[in-house]
């Protein structure tokens, strides 16, 4: 049983002809391109994708989705992936380093549709780390800042790589551990006023429907 194909696929029947969609980025948003790009071959359906990461652009051109972006198009619908999600659908979302243009694109969709395995359903945000994407010369500040608020830092080091993450723009990540998120839209809104930050890994008010894959089948979830 796959999880995240199983509810990659199912997002992707939400799909409809002439659409613009926005592509999220990771393991679980790789099925959803992957039969959206299916149907493209199969039903001839016409869409076009706005990728979040050059992960997510690399994949929709194998499948052959037209790519285009927001000064060209509105999007109808993007589909997105989570590491945390809380039961009023605010999410942590991050772990891939892309969730600044993933947080652009996401709020500029019509709709937006989580997907995610049930392991991703918390009581509480506040079990994964929130990232957030850095100035590199502003590293030291907001290492500072975030540890006055109580965070334990950690700059995000890469894998196979020596030295830290860099994300699509030239950028840190810093993963920040609070040990309890009381209001995820009022902690978002204040990490995004310290100076050098980019944006954060907190999603909150902005999602319509959660696609939860179980064990037990699949699970939609919605405010």
């Amino acid at each position: 049983m796959n999880l995240k194909q199983d509810v990659g696929y199912k997002a992707a029947e939400e799909v409809k002809d002439g659409q613009i969609l926005g592509l999220g980025t990771g393991s679980t948003t790789h099925y959803f391109i992957e039969k959206v790009g299916m149907r493209v071959k199969e039903e001839e359906i016409e869409v076009m994708g706005i990728p979040t990461s050059y992960q997510s652009a690399l994949l929709a051109q194998q499948w052959n989705i037209p790519i285009t972006n927001l000064d060209e198009y509105s999007i109808d619908l993007a589909v997105d992936g989570a590491d945390e999600i809380d039961p009023n659908l605010n999410l942590i979302k991050g772990g891939g380093a892309a969730h600044t243009l993933e947080k652009i694109v996401d709020y500029s969709a019509d709709e937006l549709i989580i997907i995610a395995d049930d392991s991703k359903y918390v009581n509480a945000l506040g079990r994964f780390p929130v990232p957030i994407e850095v100035i590199p010369k502003a590293k030291t500040l907001v290492e500072n800042t975030l540890s006055d608020m109580g965070a334990k830092v950690e700059v995000r080091m890469g894998v196979q790589k020596d030295g830290p993450v860099i994300t699509d723009n030239g950028n840190f990540i810093i993963d920040a551990k609070f040990d309890e998120i009381i209001s995820p839209a009022d902690m978002e809104l204040e990490l995004n006023t310290i100076p050098g930050v980019v944006e954060n890994g907190l999603f909150t008010e902005m999602v319509d429907k959660v696609i939860l894959g179980s064990k037990e089948g699949i699970k939609e979830l919605k405010i």
